[in-house]
């Protein structure tokens, strides 16, 4: 368990790394004062133009891959193998790299989400989470990379294609891990997709504002045009 939090304490520590807010602070604009009031990559880009959501996307999946990595060198004695064991010395039980990845990657969501400095008023987790899959789940990032850009490509809702690829999270994950894509022992994978979907449900519930406004038909629609400030 030891292990586990150290992980969560890593990630989170990354996550802290509020790459929106301190883009914006550079250029004397508070992000969260802005359109959505999210300090995440699609504020950024409605409200600051598309340098800025590309920088924010960048630096938000970045902090994740490096929580990812740091996880990987400490436990798993330098290699870089997407899944193997390293004694946990709970127990005597052998616990999955990928696990304790998982759980760098849940604590970088935390970290971004809920920034303590900023009273917890963060993002959304979206671009974390993708670079938690860049780092440790390639073979889930396909297929979910496939449905948000179709979802997006078709409506124009990041909303839309973000709840999507979240609920879709575990439930691909558990399809491929049926299939032996996904390396994942069967005593560490009941725990790793619980973890899963507590991220998948965390990461809804933050876009709660957007499917409120997608019920409703008045969700703002993704544009390369000018700023928005609403």
């Amino acid at each position: 368990m030891a292990y586990r939090i150290i992980a969560l304490l890593i990630g989170y520590c990354c996550g802290l790394f509020q790459t929106g807010y301190i883009y914006g602070r550079l250029k004397d604009f508070d992000l969260r004062s802005h359109g959505s009031g999210n300090s995440g990559t699609t504020n950024a880009l409605r409200t600051m133009g598309i340098k800025a959501g590309v920088l924010v996307l960048l630096g938000d999946v970045l902090k994740t891959v490096i929580a990812v990595l740091i996880v990987r060198l400490v436990f798993g004695g330098g290699g870089f193998a997407l899944a193997g064991s390293t004694d946990t010395g709970t127990g005597g039980k052998l616990v999955d790299i990928i696990l304790l990845e998982l759980y760098a990657g849940f604590g970088a969501i935390l970290g971004h989400d809920f920034p303590f400095y900023l009273k917890f008023k963060g993002g959304k987790g979206m671009a974390c989470s993708a670079g938690f899959l860049i780092s440790a789940m390639p073979c889930v990032l396909l297929p979910e990379a496939v449905v948000f850009l179709v979802l997006v490509g078709m409506t124009r809702y990041v909303s839309l294609g973000s709840v999507a690829v979240s609920a879709l999270f575990p439930v691909i994950s558990i399809a491929e891990w049926k299939m032996g894509i996904l390396p994942v022992s069967d005593d560490a994978a009941p725990e790793l997709f619980c973890v899963m979907v507590i991220i998948a449900a965390i990461n809804v519930f933050r876009h709660r504002a957007n499917i409120k406004r997608l019920i409703e038909g008045n969700e703002n629609k993704l544009s390369f045009g000018k700023k928005e400030d609403s």
